[in-house]
């Protein structure tokens, strides 16, 4: 499939945005275009016959068609400029400021604009005579020539019927039949709302936006003479040196060579409990040194670190919509236009029909078009989710978009792996039959591997020596089963029971708890090795806690022995339980579990990341556990939880939920306060006062719904 990439610097308004992706749409020579306005990009993917240079010159047209302003290019600016939006006129268009003085200075500006024009309308309403009407005009024009201007501008464009437009010609009417009074305040609550509504915005897209924080501005580099200068991240190299002084962000990835410091992880992991790290620690970009001087060796470079990979994940969420939100937008192109026709024959029908003036339902008709704008839904529904992975994201939960926090919210079904997820995955030997030599023996083949149970055998065999296990040759690792290699001139197999009876070795069963390595050498029976698993704390209460959020059964699958992950699911309070699966074994028994699900139910897989890509992948929703730094969970994961606590799959359940009922909220309330609105004003019930409150009032109180807390 053909794509591209479009930036769009400065465009940080959602109605413009929403406008700009149904007109690039509609192009004959794109399939599907997406804007995600965190990052002010826009992803088109491309028919077949369709050529970039065309369909960027036609991007271009569309977007200045409503934003005259915004830079269109192909290559991605360092830093994006804000300007005032063409449609609503609030200062960055709801974008979040960098520069909080020139944040503050608007405010400034906003309320001494508001004192003037209320003194000169207090002005007018206590005067009488000729300078009555002077002063309702000036007080007029302060509030409202901002709209007046960008409602002739849009006109020029072809865009009638917007808020700005109908604001107008609703007070300019106002004033036609001598209510001055009224055709003031209108407007002054007008831009009350307005400017509520833009206050609410930017809280709200600083909730998820403040993440970017974590982001160091530089690094302390450490040349090979021992000088330290400070440098920007992005020219530190692997195998680079860099210091790290307390109250200091780490900047990359790395492992400590030097000192002892204990580090604030709480915006990775949302963990307020400090982490003590010391000589040979691995350290993550993002955390803060909070008391200790580091010397640390960088083992990725910026680009790819931890760090780096949060932002461009977060950056990324705001892109991938929920079903809810593409309804949404959807709805809005219906349900505009529908309500513009309506209001066409509101004003001329019954007076054809004898019901009355002409101008009576003419002023009803204008009425009706101000309370038809869409925007509390247009803006406070993806503006829930925004919140929603906002909120997520400063409990160390990172959600990969509104489409994944919705998938969250029907999840009834959750199944588990169990080395790592369930249990800490840090095994000892607890057991083992059969003498020194034979320890020697399987020492030196599980020091070729990576897994948890080889781990603890080759601590055990260094533990008990302090020596080193020797070097093997033909080293051969069959999955599901265990491995085979030659040490000593002996042709070992050490795995489970499925390799020894698939050599035709005959061996001494172990019927007790653990994982057991049994060991053949020469085709020649010499024992076991029992290694065992503890699980993590809280555990089981953090299960039984899910119950509480919908999950209706808990699933595990394994590798282990049925005795072993039975004993365990047991204890948990699985309601399922599968063992000895092999790692394809895992993706077709999940498969069944899905094909077996409600259709409006959801699954959410939890593993550790590293070995449980396909299943992760395979899942509705692919949650990995304990990620943090992991390339493989990132990447297969819709949900990232960032640290070992099972007990915040209950929060992402939570903030799920309240999600999706504030969504619903909004939804029902904006409808619900318009249409009876809408036959208030056709029954000749309502007034040019409720009409802008059941716009702008609305609005504003959806949207500050969005932004509670979750």
């Amino acid at each position: 499939m053909k794509e591209m990439t479009i930036y769009l610097q400065g465009l940080t308004c959602a109605n413009c945005a929403g406008k700009i992706e149904v007109a690039v749409n509609k192009m004959k020579e794109t399939k599907e275009a997406q804007i995600n306005l965190v990052k002010q990009e826009m992803h088109i993917s491309l028919q077949e016959n369709a050529t970039e240079d065309v369909v960027f010159d036609k991007v271009k047209k569309t977007v200045h068609k409503y934003e005259p302003e915004v830079e269109v290019t192909t290559q991605k600016k360092v830093q994006p400029h804000t300007h005032d939006c063409c449609c609503c006129g609030a200062d960055g268009c709801h974008a979040h400021t960098h520069d909080a003085h020139e944040e503050h200075g608007d405010i400034k500006k906003t309320v001494c604009r508001f004192v003037i024009g209320i003194l000169f309308f207090v002005a007018a309403n206590l005067i009488e005579g000729m300078w009555q009407v002077p002063l309702f005009l000036v007080a007029y024009l302060i509030f409202g020539y901002d709209v007046l201007w960008r409602a002739i501008k849009n006109i020029a464009k072809g865009q009638v019927f917007d808020e700005n437009f109908l604001m107008s010609l609703s007070t300019i009417g106002a004033m036609a039949i001598d209510e001055m009074p009224e055709a003031v305040f209108v407007m002054l609550f007008y831009q009350v709302g307005e400017a509520f509504q833009d206050y609410a915005v930017k809280r709200s897209r600083k909730s998820i936006t403040s993440l970017m924080d974590i982001r160091p501005d530089y690094a302390n580099l450490i040349d090979e003479n021992g000088n330290v200068t400070q440098v920007a991240p992005e020219y530190i190299k692997k195998g680079d040196k860099i210091q790290v002084k307390a109250g200091e962000k780490i900047p990359l990835d790395g492992v400590v060579t030097s000192g002892w410091a204990m580090l604030d992880t709480v915006a990775l992991t949302g963990e307020a409990v400090p982490r003590r790290v010391d000589i040979g620690s691995p350290v993550l970009s993002g955390c803060i040194n909070q008391d200790g001087l580091l010397q640390i060796e960088v083992t990725k470079p910026f680009g790819e670190s931890t760090v780096m990979k949060i932002l461009e994940l977060v950056e990324n969420a705001a892109g991938k919509k929920s079903k809810t939100e593409k309804f949404i937008t959807r709805f809005a192109r219906v349900y505009t236009p529908t309500v513009v026709v309506l209001a066409v024959l509101l004003a001329f029908i019954p007076p054809l029909l004898g019901y009355g003036m002409l101008s009576v339902w003419f002023g009803r008709a204008l009425m009706f078009l101000v309370v038809s704008c869409p925007c509390a839904l247009v803006l406070s529904v993806p503006l829930s989710y925004f919140a929603g992975i906002g909120a997520a994201s400063k409990n160390g939960i990172l959600v990969k978009g509104g489409n994944y926090l919705d998938a969250l919210c029907h999840t009834d079904c959750i199944v588990f792996d169990k080395t790592g997820t369930l249990t800490k995955g840090e095994f000892a030997v607890t057991k083992m039959e059969g003498d020194e030599t034979m320890l020697t023996l399987v020492a030196a083949g599980e020091a070729m591997s990576n897994h948890p149970i080889a781990k603890a055998i080759v601590a055990k065999y260094t533990q008990t020596t302090n020596q080193m296990p020797q070097d093997v040759s033909d080293y051969k690792e069959k999955g599901g089963f265990g491995i085979l290699y030659q040490v000593d001139g002996k042709q070992m197999a050490v795995g489970n029971n499925r390799l020894m009876e698939e050599m035709g070795i005959a061996y001494q069963k172990y019927d007790g708890m653990g994982s057991v390595v049994y060991v053949a050498a020469d085709n020649q029976y010499l024992g076991y090795l029992v290694v065992d698993d503890t699980l993590k704390e809280n555990c089981k209460e953090a299960l039984q806690n899910l119950k509480k959020y919908g999950i209706k059964e808990l699933v595990m699958l394994s590798g282990d022995r049925k005795e072993t992950a039975e004993r365990i699911g047991h204890t948990l309070g699985i309601d399922r339980i599968y063992a000895e699966l092999l790692p394809q074994d895992k993706v077709t028994k999940l498969e069944e579990i899905l094909k077996k699900q409600n259709p409006k139910s959801r699954t959410a897989f939890v593993g550790d990341g590293i070995n449980d890509a396909p299943v992760l992948a395979g899942a509705d929703v692919g949650i990995a556990m304990g990620a943090i730094g992991s390339d493989a969970a990132i990447e297969a994961a819709d949900v990232v939880l960032m640290d070992d606590d099972i007990a915040k799959l209950q929060v992402g359940l939570r903030i799920a939920k309240n999600t999706r009922k504030i969504v619903l909220q909004n939804i029902i309330f904006a409808l619900g306060v318009k249409v009876i609105m809408l036959l208030l004003i056709a029954i000749g019930m309502s007034t040019m006062w409720l009409a802008v409150f059941a716009d702008v009032g609305v609005a504003v109180l959806a949207i500050c719904n969005a932004m509670r807390k979750k």
